[in-house]
């Protein structure tokens, strides 16, 4: 299990940093708010302070041009996954399912010492999914409550008809939720649960295995 989550936070990443851009349409009809997830706002500051503090480990790092260049559209992927987070946390609570400080703490643990240390997973993350160190432990706990809740679900995410069968869940949750987001940002997919044409941060990343001849990025 341990093995799979570390490859899937490493999967997320890489696809999480390659997110299109989105064109922005109409005005403007949500003042101060990027989007809101069952009545409750994402407000513009806080997915703005995600962004401001990705770009600021990005421009301490000796490949600073390079990872700027690769994340545009940063600020829709970081949407994405703050709606995503919201999605999957009620899907989780429906199913009673729950993720500890303990087993964020191991998986991370178990991660960096995969990848050759704590800074050397730092790097990689930033580098293959936009993640500063702050962020990290909120994206392993998005995987870990994504395997868990798949798991309760007794779905056997190694097939298709598992993976569908937590997409239909997430797709209900999120039709249950309403996701109404800023225009400037674009528009929720609730069929595919993303935001228009960004990756989603979940399932094929969860569930691929890692060739065992393969070693991270970075490690």
């Amino acid at each position: 299990m341990h093995r799979r989550r570390r490859t899937a936070l490493t999967l997320t990443a890489a696809l999480l940093a390659a997110a299109p851009l989105l064109t922005a349409c109409g005005n403007d009809a949500h003042p101060g708010a990027a989007a809101v997830v069952g009545g409750e706002r994402i407000e513009v500051s806080a997915l703005q302070a995600q962004v401001r503090d990705v770009r600021d480990a990005q421009e301490a790092s000796p490949q600073a041009a390079e990872l700027i260049k690769n994340t545009g559209q940063l600020g829709q992927v970081k949407l994405n996954s703050m709606i995503f987070d919201r999605i999957l946390q009620k899907a989780a609570d429906d199913a009673g399912v729950t993720v500890s400080r303990k087993e964020i703490q191991t998986t991370r643990q178990a991660a960096a010492q995969q990848s050759g240390g704590e800074d050397q997973l730092a790097a990689m993350l930033l580098q293959q999914g936009a993640l500063t160190r702050d962020q990290i432990d909120t994206a392993i706990r998005r995987e870990v409550l994504m395997s868990k809740l798949a798991e309760s679900l007794g779905a056997n995410t190694t097939t298709p008809e598992g993976q569908q069968q937590v997409l239909a869940t997430l797709v209900k949750t999120s039709e249950e939720l309403g996701i109404d987001v800023n225009p400037r940002y674009g528009a929720w997919d609730v069929k595919q649960v993303r935001l228009g044409e960004t990756q989603t941060p979940w399932l094929t990343q969860v569930t691929k295995e890692q060739p065992p001849e393969q070693v991270p990025a970075g490690a």
